[in-house]
């Protein structure tokens, strides 16, 4: 890859001074991007699948287009990829529809503490109303989730496993591929939330065997507003819709109506039309790298700013074996919303906070931490920089007295 090239497509990045490590909250945007989200607006902007007039013609044809792109990103098949706004959206789809018409009280979801805010309290909230039991991995010394841990808590009244792909906190890949074997021999379905993974890692459902996956289009070069629901052709044709209005139906009558099949029965109303192509650039623009390539530069990147972190003093480091380009940690004694406003002094972006993940860190027993996530367009400069600034900023609060 070349680096500067590839710098190039970004239009924030003509800042010079500017480093963003906060990839794993959302991704910057080439102009690929939003170049296509211009096309959409100037050329064709009008609705999908409803006009019969040419311009509609091209908007629903580049629609279907993006969607027959992300089928191919992940290899499924068109009918099961659904858009939605987010993996948020797309994750609560799966609770809501599936869930809430499948699970009694004598049935087990099992869920993590690695898990995204949204991709537990969907899960909290059909345990609620069914009363079905949240069952919680034990994850082990290093905060992973192992198949020895998983096996402990399967049962036979499991009926779903939610578990993340890779931790944005941790940064830890998860071995869905296992789980979901052995999920499946107990006859539960896997919801894998794969928005971490997506930009970095090649997916295939095939493979995976999972029943659905959700990602978002922000973290992989995309728009916001926009999202995927992989679901299972047999399992979306049984589930019902949780959202009704135009599009979604077939035939409606004054007290009954019948919807269309997936994935439209799972869309209604205006869809998202320009970020679904925003998102297709977004594919193009990856496969173009080669997502085998972005992994392997991460990893160059946090590899080397890890020795560099290790070396300094009073750094806490709580993820030193993770398998992606997030680094997550804290300056002893200093709470992270102090320290990120010492690095925001240097133009440096990164999040500090529980990340919508509050269950791991209240397992690591912190208020908080600061994470660093790298993605294609950063440098081994940058890495220099936001070492160089975490070490200035650890002697500021000792002079200070924190």
């Amino acid at each position: 890859m070349d680096i500067n090239n590839i710098r190039k497509d970004f239009p924030i990045l003509e800042d010079k001074t500017l480093v963003y490590l906060d990839t794993a909250a959302s991704s910057l945007k080439p102009i690929q991007v939003i170049d296509k989200l211009d096309e959409y607006y100037k050329k064709y902007g009008v609705n999908v699948h409803r006009g019969v007039y040419n311009l509609s013609f091209i908007a629903t044809e580049q629609y279907e287009k993006a969607r027959r792109k992300v089928a191919s990103f992940i290899n499924a098949t068109f009918e099961e990829i659904i858009f939605t706004r987010g993996a948020s959206s797309a994750l609560n789809l799966v609770a809501s529809s599936y869930g809430l018409n499948n699970l009694t009280k004598d049935d087990e979801i099992i869920v993590t503490e690695l898990e995204h805010h949204s991709h537990v309290l969907p899960w909290q909230n059909v345990s609620n109303i069914t009363g079905a039991k949240l069952v919680y991995l034990p994850l082990d010394e290093e905060g992973r989730i192992t198949i020895d841990n998983f096996k402990s808590v399967l049962t036979d009244k499991t009926k779903v496993v939610a578990v993340t792909h890779v931790s944005n906190v941790m940064g830890y890949i998860s071995p869905i591929k296992e789980i979901v074997k052995l999920a499946h021999e107990k006859g539960a379905v896997v919801s894998v939330d794969a928005a971490q993974a997506a930009p970095h890692t090649k997916i295939d459902v095939i493979d995976l065997d999972c029943d659905f996956l959700a990602f978002s289009g922000h973290k992989m070069l995309g728009p916001t507003g926009i999202g995927v629901l992989f679901g299972k052709k047999n399992l979306l044709k049984e589930m019902p819709p949780i959202e009704f209005g135009g599009d979604m139906n077939d035939n409606v009558d004054k007290f009954d109506a019948s919807w269309k099949d997936a994935p439209y029965k799972f869309e209604t109303g205006t869809p998202p039309i320009a970020e679904a192509l925003g998102l297709g650039a977004a594919i193009d623009y990856l496969e173009n790298i080669g997502l085998e390539n972005i992994h392997k530069y991460e990893i160059e990147l946090k590899d080397y700013t890890m020795k560099k972190l290790k070396e300094i003093e009073d750094i806490e480091i709580y993820n030193l074996t993770t398998d992606t380009g997030i680094i997550s940690f804290n300056i002893k004694g200093v709470h992270p919303h102090d320290a990120i406003t010492y690095f925001d002094g240097d133009n440096i972006c990164m999040r500090a906070g529980h990340h919508c993940a509050q269950l791991v860190i209240k397992w690591l027993e912190v208020l908080a931490t600061l994470r660093a996530s790298f993605y294609i367009y950063n440098t081994i400069e940058e890495c220099d920089k936001f070492v160089s600034s975490v070490k200035q900023a650890r002697d500021f609060f000792k002079s200070v007295g924190f």
